[in-house]
């Protein structure tokens, strides 16, 4: 609106303008009138162009810290801690350690204050024993200390120190939930330190997170990125609305907002993978302010870097998951057995607020937002939390290296990994680092050569892992790897030699651990999100895509012929199809091909590559599809959920089948790739890559 105004006014200047010049010009009279013409059609030109060109968008001034007023830490009242550093004022609970209120700009709470005070802003753990059902446990603490105060910074404390007596709802856990508020930095910086001693009971934790409920009368505007901004519903429009198939996912009949109606609302459709996943927030409009989560690290989110998890969603909530299931299932490791010792630092994150005058674009919000993460990242790793579990960067290492590639199939020469991922992580077998959720994870991207430099890595032993954009499989250096504090350890030429054993014959898809690439149906127009209807990347966030594969193959199923069909012809999911009445057939893909020479006597290879799997089994055959058994299965695989929840892949799964010449003939072959797992209308794959390699040394 406000770019607008000043586009508007800019043309009523431009009007005043040209109508002088044309007065001007009455009054001249000149052989070069015609070039005077020109002259005044240029000026007319340069102002439309600057009138309506895009505005640039301002920045929000920073205070410096010796402008700003020291913090001041307030306890004068036993059941409150309030820390307020002149930008904002932060209000605790005391001693159990919950963010009840922040005060900003004209805002005495911009957290919901019709919640209770322990439902505002909160740290959470879902666990449970072995075999009992799970529980939220809220880390409630018990003890409050001041770690550190001046006038440049107040870090405070708040504890818990686990014991039998707490009884059976309270994770067996020690907490200590740490806050700091720094001078001229207008948020707030929260980590917590989590501790099991060793000896004691088993537990499973499947998610550890911070929450932020913000007034719902006053955020209604949600960024995670530049493309992905809206309105969002109110919690209203989701509890009048239908629910649809997946719990989450209700179809908004009657919200508050009437363009919103007869759209789906579901907060997987808001999830990220983590590597883009360091700012997201809202936005209010009266006052126009921002609430805004900054991470600026992943080392201690689980998975690796191309694990996916929620943002923001309506509430308006605002979340940082630190460990979760979600797209990975329990096939994510957060089983504590056998009285197991552990202890992890998650974050430092900043919560970041920012404002602007009522007369200015709104954007300019999402902008500062973006350049405060980047000021976050480069700060990266802090070096004011007091925190001994905190290391500061004198305090840890660094790996260099090159990464090559042999694929002698491709070219005898190696080749550079290009922009690969490289990590470290705990010690484990060759791509487990995506199931792993206990330790801390270091990754980056390698140059266009293949040069990787990982900093800033804590002190520990690690694996080192990596994966390339465009080849199968996972990378895993031979020996563990020790980093001690202030050592770079130097790797020179790495190889990684991918899984081949004869040259291709043929493949579909790219190698790329995603199925992003493959034909992703638009969705139901009375099931739309409207933020996803405009870019084809998107389209995959869309509710109810399983259901399409019915639509378009309501009888028979997809067939693929190799040189004839292309990526847009292999639909992203292999899914059951929906017979009526809530029951559901497999499926069987085919996959025809032609093979000039079978060589009988040798074997040929089947790579078969999964970006994701659900409840699912795979069954491949080969040109007989009633042979009753099939020459290879999967077995029941996979837990990620990804079809249900809008994603594009989850866990990754490799399988190199061998398969006998004597399977193949001369001619037409068919490869028939049977779903066999029929529960219900979210068990499916998402295939990644399939290649056939023929005999070894062809």
């Amino acid at each position: 609106m406000h770019g607008k105004l000043s586009r508007l006014l800019s043309f009523m200047l431009l009007g005043d303008i040209v109508g002088f010049m044309i007065t001007k010009m009455k009054n001249v009279r000149c052989r070069g009138g015609s070039h005077l013409t020109s002259v005044v059609w240029l000026i007319i030109f340069c102002f439309f162009t600057a009138a309506f060109a895009k505005t640039p968008v301002r920045k929000i001034p920073r205070t410096s810290d010796s402008s700003a007023l020291g913090v001041q830490l307030d306890l004068k009242n036993r059941q409150r801690v309030v820390i307020d550093n002149g930008l904002v004022e932060v209000t605790f609970s005391r001693p159990d350690g919950d963010v009840t209120g922040i005060k900003y700009k004209g805002i005495d709470n911009v957290l919901e204050i019709g919640n209770d005070e322990d439902n505002r802003g909160y740290w959470d753990v879902v666990w449970n024993k072995p075999g009992d059902s799970i529980i939220f446990d809220r880390l409630v603490a018990t003890d409050f200390r001041v770690i550190m105060e001046d006038e440049n910074q107040v870090e405070v404390s708040f504890t818990k120190t686990w014991d039998l007596s707490m009884g059976k709802s309270t994770v067996p856990l020690n907490v200590d939930k740490r806050y700091i508020v720094r001078r001229g930095q207008s948020g707030l910086y929260l980590y917590t330190i989590l501790e099991r001693l060793e000896g004691w009971p088993d537990v499973d934790m499947d998610q550890i997170r911070v929450v932020f409920k913000l007034q719902k009368d006053k955020f209604h505007y949600m960024a995670l990125s530049d493309s992905r901004k809206r309105i969002m519903p109110m919690p209203e429009d989701r509890a009048s609305g239908q629910p649809l198939a997946y719990p989450e996912a209700v179809l908004l009949t009657k919200p508050i907002n009437p363009e919103l109606r007869g759209e789906v609302d579901d907060k997987y459709q808001y999830s990220c993978e983590d590597n883009d996943n360091k700012v997201h927030g809202w936005t209010a409009e009266d006052p126009p302010v921002g609430f805004w989560m900054i991470t600026p690290s992943n080392e201690f989110r689980v998975g690796g870097p191309n694990k996916q998890d929620l943002t923001s969603h309506v509430g308006p909530v605002v979340l940082n998951m630190f460990t979760s299931t979600h797209y990975a299932g329990k096939d994510l490791n957060t089983a504590y057995r056998n009285g197991e010792p552990w202890k992890k630092v998650l974050g430092p994150v900043f919560v970041y607020l920012n404002s602007i005058s009522p007369t200015e674009d709104s954007s300019i919000l999402w902008e500062d937002a973006k350049e405060q993460m980047s000021i976050e990242v480069n700060r990266w790793p802090y070096d004011f939390p007091q925190s001994e579990d905190f290391p500061s960067s004198d305090q840890r290492g660094a790996v260099t290296g090159q990464l090559l590639v042999r694929d002698r199939y491709v070219t005898e020469s190696l080749t550079y990994a290009s922009s690969a991922y490289v990590g470290l992580a705990a010690p484990g077998d060759v791509g487990s680092w995506q199931t792993e959720s206990k330790g801390y994870q270091f990754w980056i991207r390698a140059d266009r050569h293949g040069h990787f430099v990982i900093k800033n890595v804590r002190a520990g032993n690690y694996s080192l892992y990596a994966w390339v954009p465009g080849v199968i499989g996972d990378y895993k250096y031979d020996a563990n790897i020790t980093i001690n504090p202030g050592s770079r350890i130097r790797f020179g030429h790495l190889v990684y030699e991918p899984p081949r054993n004869g040259p291709t014959l043929w493949d579909i898809g790219i190698p790329d651990r995603s199925a992003a690439e493959f034909y992703v149906p638009d969705g139901y127009p009375t099931l739309m999100n409207k933020l996803y209807t405009s870019d084809p990347a998107e389209k995959f966030r869309q509710y109810g895509l399983w259901n399409r594969y019915s639509d378009l193959y309501p009888n028979d199923d997809l067939v693929y012929t190799i040189g004839i069909s292309n990526v847009e012809d292999w639909f992203f999911a292999h899914v059951t199809r929906d017979a009526g009445n809530k029951t559901y057939d497999p499926t069987t893909w085919q996959i025809i091909f032609e093979l000039e020479n079978a060589n009988r006597n040798e074997n040929y290879t089947l790579r078969l590559a999964l970006a994701s799997a659900t409840a699912s089994e795979i069954q491949v055959r080969f040109n007989n599809p009633s042979s009753d058994r099939p020459l290879f299965t999967t077995g029941a695989v996979g837990k990620d959920n990804a079809i249900a929840r809008h994603g594009i892949h989850g866990l990754y799964w490799l399988y190199g089948i061998d398969v006998p010449g004597s399977q193949l003939v001369e001619g037409k072959n068919t490869i028939y790739l049977t779903q066999a797992r029929s529960d219900g209308p979210f068990h499916g794959v998402m295939y990644d890559y399939i290649r056939l390699e023929g005999p070894r040394g062809t």
